[in-house]
Parts: C-alpha cells; sequence; structure tokens
C-alpha cells in the first residue's frame, strides 16, 4: 500500500489518475528546488506528469530540466506516495501517484524552461520545511534524516 498525503478523498467525486515523477537534488548539504508562481506560489521537488507513451525515467529527465535548467545522472527511486487533490491548471480533480527519486544534478544548462520557475539551492533542513507538498516534506526530511 502506498502511503497518502494531503487532502481527504471526497465520496462521489471522479478523480483523473496522474502518475508523476519528482527529484530529491542534493549537493552537499543543499537542495535543488523549484518554485512555481501559478496557480499560487510554492516550492516543489522537481518534477511532474509522465506523458503518454512516455518511461517514467524519461520524464523525470525531461522534467527536471523543464523546471530547473538542470541535467541529472543516477537517478535511483526511493519511493512513492499518493495525494488527491484539484489540479486548477488543468481544471481536474486528480489522483495524483508521486514517485520519488534521488539524483545527482550534473550540469546547469541554463534557466528553465518551464513558465514561472525559477530553481533555488536551499538547504535541506529549511528545505523541508518550505516545501508545499506534505509528501515532498515527508521524502525529504526522511533522506536527510531529519525526521
Amino acid at each position: 500500500m502506498i502511503r497518502r498525503y494531503g487532502e481527504t478523498v471526497e465520496n462521489g467525486r471522479t478523480y483523473v489518475f496522474r502518475p508523476g515523477v519528482y527529484a530529491i537534488l542534493p549537493r552537499g548539504e543543499s537542495l535543488l528546488l523549484t518554485h512555481q508562481t501559478e496557480p499560487h506560489p510554492e516550492f516543489q521537488l522537481p518534477g511532474g506528469g509522465i506523458d503518454p507513451g512516455e518511461s517514467p525515467l524519461r520524464a523525470l529527465h525531461r522534467e527536471v530540466l523543464e523546471e530547473t535548467g538542470w541535467r541529472i545522472a543516477e537517478p535511483r527511486r526511493i519511493g512513492a506516495f499518493r495525494r488527491f487533490t484539484y489540479m486548477p491548471e488543468y481544471r481536474i480533480w486528480a489522483e495524483k501517484v508521486c514517485t520519488i527519486y534521488v539524483a545527482r544534478p550534473v550540469r546547469r544548462h541554463g534557466d528553465p524552461h518551464e513558465a514561472g520557475h525559477s530553481a533555488h539551492w536551499v538547504p535541506a533542513p529549511l528545505a523541508a520545511g518550505i516545501l508545499g507538498s506534505e509528501g515532498d516534506r515527508a521524502f525529504t526530511a526522511d533522506y536527510f534524516g531529519l525526521g
């Protein structure tokens, strides 16, 4: 069973299944995060949805590059969680299955390509507290031994 974080499931509501991949990107005692301004400002682990026909690892590399401008190496899956949430940018209620990886950021290729995103190096203890998703916070705190 995959642990669930966030909002309670509403009986009678239809949720669209949305698998996604997200990365903990450590460098020393810091973590590379993305800050998204819309639909509301928040720090996030870089990542996102897996496109139809796309492999999870390909999606991870694409999403990290789009949201941070960085290329990554040696991704390793460390777990997954579920969350049920409204996604205003798509106007859907979603059941998100978020697979979390740890990877090594190897090279910055420029600014993020994704509109409204910016990349930030944040000390790990601070990152574990400012991430917008409860699941992201839990996995980050666990990875860095903060919980």
